[in-house]
């Protein structure tokens, strides 16, 4: 071992407690890179691996009634590797035991072979077999949510009529790793499920023998799908085709992308945090060392060591350093990052995991952790190592120091002289005392990053379950009826109030732009369901023209008085255009390129405010209007006598013409429950990371000016100062800078708050963006916290200082 190295270990040895502090910060970037990134890669691994060997479509339609014997037409579309013809349809499920009624869905499969698309992963039991026409295959999730095995039965109202379904096997689906219900927000598989049966038996129970109303399609690798999708729609428009779309815009897939955005979000916007706080603390730390060892680079100079062996001693302490915290982060972030993919893995119920943490991940974290170091450390190593060896032999000038108004504030006894000793030293190098406190604020602002969660979410449920859609129950109906209908609603047993709405799906389109979503008529005066203004005011829909939400408009690229293509898609594919957003009085005239347009006054009107999904709003008679067939109403809200439930929910049960209900506040808890679980995860998980940066920040600051101040403090001991007072020079600065350190935090944590929002919001999901009072409160009180305990110990350093070897140190 060289000389420099024996030195470099002896220097690691007596600063392993500030080189572990810093390694601690740098470990947490390391993990949360190698957590977010593994994770992403694990879960991405996964997903194509079970879409690969399951055979996930890649385009999907639906239509009302199609002939079988189009298959071969859609197989002789060009870039169609394999078609599979379904029935699908909606159901209601009694299950004994559970009072409230449960929605789902049927699918059927092919009678004597495997799905080509979409097979089925069996996890227990078998597939139905032909010719029998009660047995059943149940996706997992509802299975284990009522802990059914094969043999277990239930009940299902299938084209008005209740029948008895015996399970015979559990499955998983890749079209079904994310199953929600209609109306909810999160999945709820005790209130949802989805089950196959045969083909034969499901064209009976619906009259579609020799028909189907799904199509799913498989392609070829580096199909144009566009073209497929226009092929498609153009075979399926005489049968009621509904538009079909490709698998970006799968409602299952499309919120696993959306959770892979959000990891990726996380990657990009965490781990810097860490790293540049590291690189601070580094730079901070050698900076001191090399200005405490001047001396020492003096003689290595005379004794004739070079620049690049000097600074490649120092450079060595920082890579060291920069190890040690690649070791604990990697081994956290590879702990922490199996346990999340496992959690995604039973969340969107995959049947196997697939966790690979591929070499250049770590790698990645390598690269980057030892370049944050070293550039922290880079400006500190250059200004002493080119000091020429006698001017480095030589002290550094004394520091000079200046009144400013602390002079005139001691004579009037503002401050004791020991306080003014603290605050002269802060302001003598105000860039060191700027970056303390910057690097301090990182910790205020990752608690508020992670407490705005709480706040928001609060927020979203009450203006989504409190303000916007405020009914107990909404109903949805097997088929478009006729408005009489909620005549019989309002009969059902406790309902107090009904309010019907129609839906029917359309695609939005705007120049080149194109959103595939759904239309919702709604009354003129709803007081059930309203829709909000952007400033979660009630708003009514207007006469004529659409209401859409603001996240709409944002990718249409479209605002108030502009109009906007309309396809319909349930209809007989015409296109139209409506005004959105026009103001009172104004015509709302709409040229149309295939059929009569909506005319007349629009009401006051403008965008809406909705954190969920893609909606646009018309009036009923609109809405209507623009279909031609007469008013109809897709389902009911309505508002619910809570004694009454056990009737009402028997009622459903046994009323064919309903195929589903939403209860309102069972949504409500699940979703609270589910976002609260994840949160308070999260939540301890920064807690801990912004500790740690507190503890690596003050510390290290603290232990440094002890080691610059050690003879000033030594000689305030020896002047009869107690050991409480000479303390408290040291934590008079360390005060002044976690002070300093809350409003920066503050307004850190804001934007990063504002960062997070923006890279997590999705079509299915938008957070507000609402912080309180109480959340910088907590922020603050954590940091502050943490940051006496680690000024509390370095005044135990304070408290045992030798005097007699510090005065002995040359002035």
């Amino acid at each position: 071992m060289s000389m420099l190295d024996r030195k470099l270990y002896r220097d690691f040895g007596r600063l392993w407690a500030q080189a572990l502090a810093i390694a601690l910060v740098m470990a947490c970037g390391v993990a949360t890179l190698i957590l977010s990134v593994g994770a992403y890669r694990s879960l991405e691994e996964t997903r194509a691996a079970f879409y690969d060997r399951y055979r996930f479509g890649t385009v999907f339609a639906t239509a009302v009634r199609a002939p079988q014997h189009l298959k071969s037409r859609i197989e002789n579309i060009s870039g169609v590797a394999s078609a599979e013809l379904r029935i699908v349809k909606p159901v209601l499920i009694d299950v004994v035991g559970m009072a409230e009624p449960a929605s789902g869905k049927v699918v059927s499969i092919p009678e004597f072979r495997d799905p080509s698309v979409n097979r089925l992963y069996l996890r227990y039991g078998r597939l139905p077999e032909p010719g029998r026409q009660n047995e059943v295959a149940v996706i997992e999730t509802f299975a284990d949510a009522h802990g059914f095995r094969p043999g277990d039965s239930f009940e299902a109202i299938m084209d008005g009529r209740k029948r008895a379904l015996t399970i015979v096997g559990i499955v998983l689906s890749p079209e079904y790793i994310y199953a929600i219900g209609p109306g909810d927000m999160i999945p709820d598989p005790r209130r949802y499920g989805v089950f196959f049966m045969s083909e034969k038996t499901l064209g009976g129970l619906f009259d579609l023998d020799g028909a189907f109303n799904d199509v799913s399609l498989a392609t070829v690798r580096n199909a144009e799908t566009r073209a497929i999708i226009d092929a498609l729609d153009d075979i399926l428009e005489p049968y009621g085709g509904t538009g079909a779309y490709d698998r970006e815009d799968q409602f299952s897939n499309a919120f696993l992308d959306a959770e892979l955005e959000q990891l990726q979000a996380m990657s990009s916007i965490i781990p810097p945090i860490f790293l540049a706080v590291a690189a601070f603390l580094v730079n901070m730390i050698l900076s001191r060392l090399i200005a405490l060892e001047r001396e020492q680079v003096g003689l290595l100079k005379a004794l004739g060591y070079g620049n690049l062996a000097i600074g490649g001693h120092y450079a060595k302490l920082v890579i060291v350093i920069a190890l040690v915290g690649l070791a604990i982060g990697s081994v956290a972030g590879w702990w922490m990052g199996r346990g999340l993919t496992r959690l995604y893995a039973d969340f969107f119920s995959f049947p196997f995991l697939i966790f690979r943490q591929s070499v250049d991940l770590y790698a990645l974290a390598g690269v980057v952790t030892v370049a944050a170091a070293l550039a922290g450390a880079v400006k500190a190593i250059w200004s002493t190592v080119s000091l020429p060896p006698a001017v480095a032999m030589s002290p550094p000038a004394p520091t000079s120091y200046r009144s400013f108004f602390f002079g005139h504030l001691q004579r009037i006894k503002l401050f004791s002289q020991l306080t003014v000793m603290a605050l002269r030293h802060l302001i003598r190098w105000p860039v060191r005392t700027f970056l303390t406190a910057l690097g301090t604020s990182m910790s205020v602002a990752l608690l508020i990053t992670s407490l705005f969660s709480y706040d928001s979410i609060d927020f979203m449920i009450d203006a989504i379950f409190f303000q916007a859609d405020r009914q107990d129950a909404t109903l949805t109906f097997s088929q478009e009826l006729a408005p009489d209908a909620l005549y019989a609603v309002a009969a059902l047993p406790g309902v107090l109030k009904a309010e019907p709405f129609r839906q029917t799906a359309v695609k939005l389109r705007n120049d080149h732009r194109e959103l595939r979503m759904s239309i919702v008529g709604v009354p003129e005066e709803a007081d059930l369901s309203r829709i909000l203004d952007l400033d979660l005011n009630p708003m009514s829909a207007p006469s004529a023209g659409l209401v859409l939400s603001e996240r709409v408009a944002e990718k249409l690229h479209l605002k108030p008085g502009d109009f906007v293509e309309v396809e319909l898609l349930e209809r007989d594919g015409r296109t139209v255009q409506i005004e959105i957003g026009a103001l009172a009085g104004g015509p709302a005239t709409s040229p149309d390129a295939a059929g009569p347009s909506l005319t007349g006054a629009v009401s006051v009107s403008g965008l809406a405010q909705s954190y969920v999904g893609l909606t646009a709003y018309m009036r009923s008679q609109a809405l209507d209007r623009l279909l031609r067939d007469g008013p109809r109403v897709s389902g009911a809200r309505i508002l619910v006598d809570s004694d009454a439930l056990p009737e009402l929910y028997a009622e459903v049960k046994e009323t064919p013409a309903i195929a589903g209900i939403a209860l309102q506040g069972m949504a409500r808890q699940r979703f609270r429950e589910t976002i609260e679980q994840n949160i308070t995860t999260s939540t301890a998980i920064y807690i801990a990371l912004a500790v740690i940066i507190t503890f690596g920040v003050i510390y290290n600051s603290a232990r440094i000016q002890l080691s610059e101040r050690a003879r000033e403090l030594a000689s305030l001991r020896v002047f009869g100062f107690t050991r409480a007072e000479v303390s408290s020079v040291l934590l008079i600065e360390l005060a002044v800078i976690v002070f300093m350190a809350q409003p920066l935090g503050w307004l850190l944590g804001y934007g990063l708050s504002w960062s997070v929002v923006q890279g997590f919001a999705s079509d299915l999901f938008r957070i507000p963006l609402v912080v309180s009072a109480q959340t910088f409160a907590v922020s603050s009180l954590v940091v502050v916290a943490a940051a006496l305990v680690s000024a509390l110990i370095v005044r135990r350093r304070v408290d045992r200082l030798d005097l007699i070897r510090v005065l002995k140190t040359r002035e």
